[in-house]
């Protein structure tokens, strides 16, 4: 084993590190040994660190025995930090920019800084490391092949619910941030709008101390955070089974009784009735009755 180290370690010293660039390095999303071999090589070389949070970051640092300038750059100063770095790696400096947790960037600061230095002309070197959403992804099941990565929902309800109606259709597995204040309105909303009947995977604090994972259906998900209190703390990642079956199956003739129903009574009669006459499954269904009552509600505006 500790050769197998001491080799990884000279592949990992003997990569090229140029000057005059910016070095994208992911951090762990909670347990700081989760850290790669590279990424702390490439913390040690640097002229400077940029950082979401340098205090945070100050403590990953210390627990590694690095020391580096810090200079702070988060969704407030983003802009006008970028352009500091630009200046500072056009001087020659090495410089890696970290978030508080994962890959910058993604659901973080980093994308503004990342077009400043492209910009600008000068490198830019991803250091990969541990991930929210494939320690996720991993953990859940053969029904999320293919994802796609929606991030946070708007907190206004009326907005996250024309977001949800929009990914309604996609077969893909959805897979959600969300802030503990927000869980059950964010879940409740996900029953509603996609259906009781997907499998919900709820993962949360992944890596911490106080990490649990648990996978149900969407009608189950209020019912199991609220039977412990501690279930509704710290940060959660919402990976969600997406729609079972192409909307193509659906013909003109099944439209037609969908629309009829939806003209009389309520969407979920509406969506009973006709899954009853057309022998299709209550998520295709369901699904196509969204995109209806969405086609039909610009109609009437327009």
């Amino acid at each position: 084993m500790r050769h197998v180290l001491i080799k990884t370690l000279a592949l990992t010293e003997n990569q090229n590190y140029p000057a005059s660039a910016l070095y994208v390095t992911a951090t762990p999303i909670g347990n700081f040994s989760d850290i790669t071999l590279r990424a702390l090589h490439v913390l040690k070389l640097m002229d400077r660190i940029a950082a979401e949070d340098t205090r945070h970051t100050a403590q990953l640092l210390a627990r590694y025995k690095i020391t580096r300038p810090l200079l702070a750059l988060h969704k407030h100063n983003e802009c006008e930090a970028a352009q500091r770095i630009v200046n500072f790696l056009r001087t020659g400096e090495r410089i890696a920019y970290v978030s508080d947790a994962g890959t910058p960037g993604i659901s973080d600061p980093g994308g503004r800084l990342v077009n400043a230095v492209r910009n600008a002309g000068l490198d830019l070197m991803p250091i990969p490391g541990v991930s929210a959403i494939t320690a996720a992804l991993s953990v859940t099941g053969d029904w999320a092949g293919t994802f796609t990565f929606a991030g946070f929902l708007p907190t206004k309800p009326k907005q996250r619910t024309a977001r949800l109606q929009a990914l309604a259709l996609r077969e893909e597995a959805l897979i959600f941030y969300e802030a503990p204040h927000r869980m059950l309105e964010t879940v409740c909303a996900l029953a509603e709008t996609l259906g009781p009947s997907r499998r919900i995977l709820i993962a949360r604090e992944m890596t911490k101390r106080h990490e649990s994972i648990h996978q149900c259906m969407l009608s189950e998900g209020k019912s199991w955070l609220t039977m412990d209190p501690n279930r509704l703390r710290g940060e959660f990642i919402l990976v969600v089974e997406g729609a079972a079956e192409y909307i193509q199956h659906i013909t003109h003739q099944h439209d037609l009784i969908l629309m009829t129903c939806l003209d009389e009574v309520s969407l979920s009669t509406a969506v009973r009735l006709s899954v009853a006459l057309t022998g299709i499954s209550r998520r295709v269904i369901y699904a196509r009755a969204l995109e209806l009552k969405k086609d039909g509600s610009r109609k009437q505006k327009t």
